[in-house]
């Protein structure tokens, strides 16, 4: 699979081009700033972008103005953003595009070059991605919103947000040290209270996320 990286700092750049080699992808074009990032999508349309949030000119949305704008063009690019900081409007900005093949970082992250790896196939192949400190300020800030989150219960609110972090159920199951059936049967509960009917077009699992990062509504 090919990918594009777009960080302008040049060492953490080197450094995630070769854990994407290593983890299989071609990498095509790795730039510095958004108005590149998006001629190299354009040019080769990869199946990811590995995009930093702040880059040139301004260091402040750039990065993320410049994957909604990749989300709306080309749907067929996933995009995983990386951030140096916990800045959860952007998380939201983006998730609330597209149902898959989108994430959300910490730069910390690819240190723990495994999880990181794991977390970039997931987002190629349409699934998501949360950094979980991002999904604890979201759950955090949101947990007495009167919204169809408020019915879930405290195990349910703890399955949603392990699965925004991009958890399958065996990860899950691990994580909270209870059986596969007991996963499933909380997931089935969220996706009744969340107003979440089976759906031939729909993946309900990325719905029921975004459900959880816009609050609800």
């Amino acid at each position: 699979m090919r990918a594009v990286i777009a960080e302008d700092s040049v060492l953490l750049r080197i450094g995630l081009v070769k854990v994407l080699e290593m983890a299989g992808f071609e990498v095509a074009a790795e730039t510095g700033d958004a108005e590149a990032l998006l001629a190299a999508v354009e040019e080769h349309r990869p199946a990811l972008a590995l995009v930093d949030v702040r880059m040139p000119p301004g260091f402040t949305d750039e990065g993320v103005r410049a994957a909604l704008m990749i989300r709306q063009q080309w749907p067929g690019t996933a995009v995983l953003l990386l951030s140096q900081y916990v800045e959860e409007r952007y998380a939201a900005d983006l998730l609330a595009t597209q149902s898959g093949g989108i994430g959300y970082l910490l730069k910390q992250r690819v240190a723990d070059v495994e999880e990181f790896v794991d977390a970039l196939r997931r987002v190629a192949a349409g699934g998501t991605a949360l950094d979980p400190q991002v999904v604890a300020q979201l759950l955090l800030r949101r947990s007495g919103a009167e919204r169809p989150l408020a019915r879930l219960t405290p195990r349910e609110r703890d399955v949603l947000a392990l699965m925004a972090e991009g958890r399958s159920n065996a990860g899950i199951a691990a994580e909270l040290v209870v059986g596969d059936s007991a996963v499933a049967k909380h997931i089935n509960n969220i996706f009744a209270k969340l107003d979440l009917p089976p759906a031939d077009g729909d993946h309900r699992r990325v719905l029921a996320v975004l459900r959880f990062l816009e609050g609800g509504s």
